[in-house]
């Protein structure tokens, strides 16, 4: 599983990078390989819970650093 996600994280940089060639934002890029990753996290787990457990905790630890850049 670890493997796939790395792959899939890698093609989606990848993607990232050839923003131009492509003409795909590269926010909409980020967000899609996000998504994906974050699916197949949860769909190959063999526990559940702590899918939505490293999930919650993730999202904090962005929203964090989101509500410290705004407040600059």
């Amino acid at each position: 599983m670890t493997l796939f996600l790395i792959i899939l994280f890698i093609v989606g940089y990848t993607l990232i990078t050839l923003e131009h060639s492509i003409n795909i934002n590269k926010t909409a890029t980020a967000l899609i390989t996000g998504v994906v990753c974050w699916t197949v996290y949860a769909l190959m787990d063999a526990q559940p819970e702590s899918v939505g457990h490293h999930l919650v905790q993730h999202l904090a630890n962005t929203a964090e650093i989101l509500f410290f850049l705004l407040g600059l």
